[in-house]
């Protein structure tokens, strides 16, 4: 609710009627509410308690029950942007060395959102997000490129990132490791239950479940039991049964090839195509003689779960695409999947996956056939390239043709530019004293402004000489204030008179100057001369700095302006000892 209220927030929308529709009218709302919803929060050693048991007891348990040539397969869900199972492919490096993890160690790493995949596999990060790799891992398995630090392309290769949804989507089979750590959080109680279920059967006996910190198994926590509790490790109960996963609905099982019909069973056996058929339960149904040649299956393989073997993920995941199949009631095809076998090789495929009814429009299962092309992508890639050398060296010619007649028209017109050049640098020159003259007339302008001013700071600095000559002459003291009855003038005698000087009075507010006479019965006569009256004389009583009595009268004037204008209040005072 806090991350739908920030979208409406951002969009200016007051209720959730309102932006419902404000997202059926804006596609591109519905996006970024998605991307506001999923939260890619992760990081490189997160936690690093946890991955410290990681490191030194759960991945040495997994190398013992493998032993020395199983492949050992591990899946990140919720994978994010790719840091956490980067982190697992570091800690499986260093535990069996390079070469065995490039042959041995898979690593499966699926999320729902598609643009956190994007950056997982570009596999670049900044460096503030690296900051808590060793150092020493930080060197061995990051370079510098751009700004950034990029993944080792070596190790990178063993991760596939995929998209996955937990709930929807069947998950990746016989996992010895399983990391989804802040994941479950995000679920409900029902959501959970289903997604546990699926990592329980998604894992061999002897895997383990890496949950995060803020995640406890509350939903179907019977499945699992704690390996430690305190960093979230657990391991498959064996006492639960280990439940096959909901599909979404329920297939019947495939009809039997008969024994009868050997002529149909030959052609299938020696069809040119590598030809798999699955029944609706997910069991391989049929196998032909280039299917067991192509993949390295055998007879014995049929009535096994599609799942339990490699050409379920290789050379791509097959069982998506049987979904995906079922779901559309269409035959699905992919052309040209590169399949890496072989030491290195690398064949093309045309996949194609076609639902199989019964005559009374039940589904019986699937046919997946696999036609090699690799021998027709070669020849196309050797076309395509023979392509591009014929139009490189049309363009080459044609370019040739092209800069013999430019290099005519460079010749003719090279005189041209020299003519105008020459011309362009006598009017450059003439642009240059033009400019050397305004320059002077600047600066004579400026030499006549600085004489200005100079005249007029010096007739301001006789003004106020002058003016204070003239409060210096005066016998009486006199104090001038501004319209807030601030001081502005205080005449020497007032300062001699009672300690106080010139520059300590000025800005004072004159009510508040304490200076031995009760200057706060000056309020009232000081207002009626700036309202531009005549008030009447003040007779006060006080005494002087060196504590003498005195007699003083005080006669107010207003203080105007050139053009009339109250600006302020003149105070006149006669003191006299009594």
């Amino acid at each position: 609710m806090r991350r739908f209220r920030q979208r409406m927030e951002l969009v200016g929308m007051d209720g959730f009627s309102d932006y419902r529709s404000y997202l059926e009218a804006e596609p591109r709302e519905v996006a970024a509410l998605f991307d506001t919803i999923l939260i890619n929060v992760t990081g490189f050693f997160r936690d690093s308690a946890t991955w410290e048991l990681v490191a030194h007891d759960v991945i040495p348990r997994i190398l013992r029950e493998a032993g020395a040539e199983r492949e050992i397969r591990v899946w990140s869900a919720g994978c994010a942007t790719g840091e956490e199972a980067f982190t697992v492919a570091i800690l499986f490096a260093e535990a069996v060395g390079m070469d065995t993890f490039r042959e041995r160690v898979k690593i499966y790493a699926t999320d729902l959102d598609e643009d956190a995949l994007r950056e997982a596999r570009a596999a670049a990060y900044p460096e503030s997000k690296v900051e808590d790799v060793p150092e020493e891992l930080r060197e061995r398995y990051f370079q510098s490129q751009d700004g950034q630090l990029v993944f080792r392309s070596d190790v990178r290769r063993a991760v596939i990132f995929g998209r996955n949804d937990l709930l929807q989507d069947p998950p990746i089979s016989r996992v010895d490791l399983l990391v989804s750590r802040n994941t479950l959080m995000y679920f409900g109680p029902l959501a959970q239950t289903r997604i546990l279920s699926n990592f329980h059967f998604a894992l061999n006996d002897s895997g383990f479940l890496v949950l995060g910190p803020a995640e406890a198994l509350t939903s179907r926590a019977s499945l699992f039991v704690p390996y430690d509790l305190k960093r979230r490790v657990f391991v498959p109960n064996p006492a639960a049964s280990s439940e096959r996963p909901a599909r979404g609905r329920a297939y019947a099982a495939a009809e039997p090839l008969s024994g009868e019909r050997p002529l149909e069973d030959a052609a299938f056996q020696q069809a040119p195509m590598a030809e798999i058929i699955v029944d609706a339960a997910g069991n391989i149904a049929f196998l032909n003689q280039p299917a067991r040649t192509l993949f390295g299956l055998r007879t014995s393989d049929i009535g096994r779960p599609l799942q339990d073997l490699e050409v379920s993920y290789r050379p791509l995941e097959l069982r998506s695409v049987i979904e995906q199949a079922y779901g559309e009631s269409r035959t699905i095809s992919i052309s040209e999947v590169d399949w890496m076998y072989d030491e290195g090789r690398t064949r093309y495929l045309d996949i194609q996956v076609a639902p199989l009814h019964s005559h009374g429009g039940e589904v019986l299962g699937v046919a997946a056939s696999f036609i090699d092309v690799t021998g027709a992508r070669a020849l196309k890639d050797e076309l395509e390239e023979k392509r591009r050398q014929l139009e490189t060296a049309y363009e080459e010619l044609q370019s040739t043709v092209e800069e013999l007649e430019t290099t005519n028209e460079e010749l003719q017109s090279a005189n041209e530019e020299l003519e105008t050049t020459n011309e362009e640098l006598q009017s450059t020159n003439e642009e240059l004293e033009t400019i050397n003259e305004e320059l002077q007339s600047t600066n004579e302008e400026l030499e006549a402004m600085n004489d200005e001013l100079r005249e007029r700071t010096d007739e301001a600095l006789t003004s106020n000489a002058h003016l204070g000559a003239i409060l210096a002459s005066i016998p009486q003291i006199v104090v001038v204030v501004d319209s807030k009855l601030r001081v502005t003038a205080w005449s020497a005698n007032a300062a001699d008179l009672w300690g106080l000087r010139a520059d300590e009075a000025a800005g004072e507010h004159v009510l508040d100057l304490e200076i031995g006479v009760p200057m706060h019965a000056l309020r009232d006569p000081i207002r009626v001369a700036l309202a531009g009256e005549q008030p009447e004389p003040v007779e006060l009583s006080g005494h002087d700095r060196r504590g003498n009595a005195l007699a003083c009268s005080i006669s107010f004037a207003p203080l105007t302006n050139h053009v009339g204008s109250v600006t302020g209040a003149v105070l006149i005072m006669a003191a006299e000892r009594v």
